[in-house]
């Protein structure tokens, strides 16, 4: 992974450097994405370009570049570096200017990178499930936003690990939000239930996959919030993201969900999305 971009031109990742006063490092005054690859191919990009593009304009930075100028710079990216499985992260922030809460005058150029990782995908997990704990939400209420303001997120992660859990899900009062970088889905009575895509979690692009394989395969969604109750009672309970695909939550807060085994509707929706990965990237080995 010897290569990066930054503002457009492929540089050897040793040279990729931004200013101490760019205002992402300054302020997290920036947009991120995170998108999958598999045999060498990006996964749903057009859809995470559609988001990161959307996230900027909503604080207010325009990309210099278009969807399909991003796209042809990270495919360059991905055959540079010779990427098979991993992850590509790219992110955009206001630009380098002196330090001041305002933003800076409108010809200070905003500052775009992005480079490549290996990551492989968690089979193990898929197989047998994850833990996870309940946690207070303490984020900003513009979670729909890809910011680089991630502090509340690592906290809950952080909180997870320490426990020797996967995820921390999160919850505002007894409504449930979202994961610390997952969204999270349960199962009731054969429904897949879900939080609507609002200002209160991030709209995931994982989700939205998992919803129209739903649709296609007559698979009954509520898109509505739920309680820790609910959470609690479901028959089945899984999260999903960029990373994690569809991934089975077997143990909440110490208790099993169930049998403490990845349900059938989990399961067969890990299998759907194995086939939408195919259809878009070629056969997984």
């Amino acid at each position: 992974m010897n290569f990066a971009i930054i503002n457009g031109k492929l540089v050897n990742r040793s040279e990729a450097k931004v200013d101490i006063e760019d205002r992402g490092y300054q302020f997290g005054d920036g947009v991120y994405e995170v998108i999958r690859v598999y045999n060498g191919k990006m996964f749903t990009v057009k859809e995470h370009l559609e988001r990161f593009v959307k996230s900027a304009d909503s604080i207010g930075i325009t990309l210099p570049y278009t969807i399909d100028e991003c796209t042809a710079l990270l495919e360059e990216l991905v055959t540079k570096n010779k990427l098979v499985e991993g992850t590509i992260y790219m992110q955009i922030t206001r630009g380098t200017s002196p330090r001041n809460h305002v933003f800076p005058a409108r010809d200070v150029v905003p500052t775009l990178v992005a480079y490549t990782k290996e990551v492989a995908r968690p089979v193990e997990s898929f197989t047998h499930g994850v833990k996870t704990i309940f946690i207070e939400d303490i984020r900003w209420l513009r979670c729909d936003i890809k910011s680089l303001n991630l502090l509340g997120n690592l906290l809950a992660k952080q909180k997870a690990a320490e426990q020797g859990c996967f995820e921390a899900i999160q919850h505002r009062g007894d409504q449930v939000t979202e994961g610390s970088s997952s969204n999270v889905f349960i199962v009731k009575k054969g429904t897949v239930i879900t939080h609507e895509s609002n200002h209160l979690i991030l709209k995931g692009i994982t989700k939205e996959v998992i919803l129209q394989l739903c649709a296609q395969n007559n698979i009954p969604v509520e898109e509505r919030t739920f309680t820790l109750d609910e959470l609690v009672a479901a028959d089945e309970v899984f999260l999903s993201s960029t990373t994690a695909e569809v991934m089975p939550i077997v143990e909440m807060n110490g208790d099993k969900v169930k049998e403490g085994l990845p349900g059938p509707i989990t399961r067969k929706l890990q299998t759907l999305f194995t086939l939408e990965i195919e259809k878009q990237c070629g056969r997984l080995k």
